[in-house]
């Protein structure tokens, strides 16, 4: 059934002005329409509003606002909102309608996606973002509901109902607006939002469009904020065996549970995407995901929802209470206390007070020593990733534990100076009074780009590599000091500080420039001989063309005459076989004007030869090939006038 038949707006003629054709979406604080302004005769998508919302100041102050930031973000990847406005007990906003589907509809109907495909998605949608944090918003909200993709390829961003401007971000109390599956510790357990907490968000999409599932799961929405707040989000290649590392790295810097450790802004995010495309080979780009992780999507947890502060308090495992009259995108997950023990029962009593004291004696004392046994000893290592070291010590000490031995080790994702890995690592279960060991992050491995001028270029990819960098694309261009084949300069330069395993591209020397002699005409071994002597390679073409050239000679050459060329480089010649012969139309006694026409419309060109006669004549009194002779085409006939 259709359920638009029975949504009281679609039909309707919203503010005088837009007609509600049909209902496209429905989402936790409002409902997408397809509509058409009647005064500027154009489809639009209008967001209204649920009226049970549109009651609270709060969010309608959150709705404009949404209006007048989109309005200030200018970008092509941005949907565009064209107005806002009221009618009665709804609220809405005028925005630019996007025929095609949403990220989640592809993520639905495909599962994992390429890896190339996920970075066409991802840098665009970083680019809005980038917009929005460059001009002083969060979106707060990313997702793939979120990431609209036309019919015509284009990616847009939408849907900024939570956009917050980043010099206004406070700790929020009570509820934390967002989607359960996107959000970032920081918003769970603060409610503190900055540019991190959308490349947070875009982490996860990328994980999700890399093996087709979330990072995080659980059967009640606290289960998910819980590992957020927890759990590391894994590498794609646990799921997808065989990702390429850089796609590994790059989520896993995205989503690092330590804002500081994250990119600062989309910007950032954005640029470390396409340092990781550039490092990767067609074959990674193009590789085919397992299909069998797409499955179907219950899209309960991906609303926009009101989500109580209370879950982000670290207790035990949470139990789901779901109000079942409570509207689904306001769904409340809470904790809750164990049921107590029965009383026991009167038998207890009627034994003797010795008996009594005796078993109550035997019971805490078997009690307490199992207890010691199972538990008392032992206790889990805390998960202290991206903490200084005197954050860990302290934590360890807090958990009865001592700080080990201490190492360094280098770190794409770990600010220099805190914790990267710990022996035994978080989590695992250990005596207490034993010791952990710390590994702090000496930040990112870096090398010097080596001086590579002069290097023929294997080697210099060869110094390159030993260097623990990567050759990156090469271009060549003229040089008439370096030798052909030979480094002219790498980019970035020569002593660049770089992060160990980047690219390096080369400019290779093609050394000086030929000028290409002009052969056309010429018999195949004189054309051979000069263009040698010049330095150039010749080949000659299987097939041959007509021409104005006899045949066997040069019809014409690639590259032409007067172009640069390396020495070295390969000139083609392709070879006449004649002129194609035409019947020549015979146009003595015609005005100048008729004889003109019909030799050209046969494929001549025409000359005039007036002498001092026919200065002033309009009559053709001769022709250079008589009329009915056949003569090649292009050629020159002349007429004489008289």
């Amino acid at each position: 059934m259709d359920t638009t038949l029975q949504d009281p707006l679609v039909g309707q003629v919203l503010d005088g002005r837009y007609r509600v054709d049909a209902r496209i979406a429905v989402g936790g604080m409002a409902t997408v329409y397809r509509a058409v302004d009647t005064r500027l005769d154009r489809v639009l998508a209008l967001k209204v509003m649920h009226p049970s919302l549109a009651a609270d100041a709060s969010f309608v102050e959150r709705f404009i606002r949404e209006a007048k930031s989109v309005a200030r973000l200018a970008h092509p990847n941005v949907v565009q909102v064209f107005d806002q406005g009221t009618d009665g007990a709804y609220v809405y906003l005028a925005m630019e309608y996007i025929a095609g589907c949403t990220l989640r509809d592809v993520l639905r109907e495909r599962g994992a996606l390429q890896p190339r495909a996920a970075l066409d998605i991802l840098e665009p949608v970083l680019a809005a973002l980038g917009a929005a944090h460059r001009a002083g918003f969060v979106h707060r909200d990313m997702k793939p509901e979120n990431v609209l993709i036309g019919d015509d390829g284009r990616v847009k961003v939408a849907d900024f109902g939570l956009v917050r401007a980043v010099d206004s971000v406070t700790n929020t109390t009570g509820t934390v607006l967002g989607t359960v599956s996107y959000l970032a510790p920081e918003q769970i357990e603060h409610g503190t939002a900055d540019p991190r907490v959308d490349v947070y968000a875009c982490g996860i999409l990328l994980y999700e469009m890399l093996t087709g599932e979330k990072p995080h799961d659980g059967d009640s929405p606290a289960i998910v904020l819980y590992k957020h707040l927890h759990d590391d989000v894994p590498p794609p290649s646990a799921a997808v065996p065989g990702m390429a590392y850089e796609l590994d790295e790059l989520v896993a810097s995205a989503t690092a549970r330590g804002p500081e450790v994250r990119p600062h802004d989309a910007v950032a995010l954005l640029a470390r995407a396409r340092d990781a495309r550039a490092r990767l080979g067609d074959e990674q780009l193009d590789a085919v995901p397992p299909q069998a992780l797409a499955s179907e999507h219950d899209n309960a947890d991906d609303r926009t929802s009101v989500i109580p502060r209370a879950l982000t308090v670290r207790r035990p495992l949470p139990v789901n209470e779901e109000d079942e009259g409570a509207d689904a995108a306001h769904r409340t997950s809470r904790f809750r206390s164990p049921p107590p023990l029965p009383p026991r029962g009167r038998t207890a009593l009627r034994r003797g007070p010795m008996a009594i004291v005796i078993g109550v004696l035997l019971v805490l004392g078997l009690g307490a020593g199992v207890w010691y046994i199972n538990s008392g000893q032992f206790t889990k290592v805390p998960p202290l990733l991206a903490k200084t070291e005197k954050e860990a010590r302290d934590r360890l000490a807090d958990a009865g534990l001592d700080a080990g031995q201490v190492s360094e080790a280098y770190s794409d994702t770990v600010e220099r100076g805190k914790v990267v890995a710990t022996d035994p690592e978080a989590g695992a279960r250990i005596r207490t009074n034993d010791s952990v060991s710390l590994t702090l992050s000496k930040g990112p491995r870096t090398v010097r780009v080596p001086d590579l001028d002069g290097y023929p270029q294997d080697k210099a990819r060869s110094l390159l590599e030993d260097e623990g960098l990567k050759p990156g694309m090469s271009t060549r261009e003229f040089s008439d000091s370096v030798p052909a084949g030979s480094v002219i300069s790498t980019e970035p330069g020569k002593g660049t500080e770089v992060r160990a395993g980047s690219a390096v591209a080369l400019t290779v020397s093609k050394g000086a420039p030929v000028d290409v002699p002009d052969v056309a005409g010429d018999d195949l071994e004189d054309a051979r001989a000069e263009l040698e002597e010049a330095g150039l390679e010749v080949k000659v073409a299987t097939e041959r063309v007509t021409s104005e050239y006899d045949a066997g000679r040069v019809a014409r050459q690639d590259p032409g005459p007067g172009g640069r060329v390396a020495e070295g480089d390969t000139v083609t010649l392709t070879l006449s076989k004649g002129p194609e012969m035409a019947e020549v139309p015979d146009v003595v006694g015609d005005s100048v004007g008729e004889a003109r026409e019909k030799l050209e419309g046969a494929g001549f060109r025409v000359d005039e030869d007036r002498g001092l006669l026919g200065l002033f004549g309009d009559t053709v009194k001769g022709q250079s090939v008589d009329g009915g002779d056949s003569a090649p085409k292009g050629s020159t006939i002349t007429i004489e006038i008289r």
